[in-house]
């Protein structure tokens, strides 16, 4: 699939997970497993789960956590993929 496809396909699907004010940590595995099952997952962050922080950061704490790659943040949600 190239890039330009996989753009499309990552604005036509919806949010699977939300992250909150548990942060991160708390979606982490679930992104992990989610991934095995598909190529790419939408994940939106909630204002509570913001604080001081950007939506680009906490994607990037995430892909680190998930062992995954942020393909695409946009406003409040990233798209990650393996």
């Amino acid at each position: 699939m190239n890039e330009q496809e996989r753009r499309r396909r990552a604005h036509d699907m919806d949010a699977t997970l939300r992250v909150g004010k548990a942060g991160v940590d708390a979606v982490a595995d679930e992104l992990r497993s989610q991934l095995g099952d598909r190529e790419l997952v939408k994940v939106k962050f909630l204002r509570s789960a913001r604080g001081g922080t950007t939506s680009e950061e906490l994607a990037e704490q995430l892909a680190e956590l998930a062992d995954a790659t942020v393909f695409e943040t946009r406003g409040h949600t990233a798209v990650f993929t393996r």
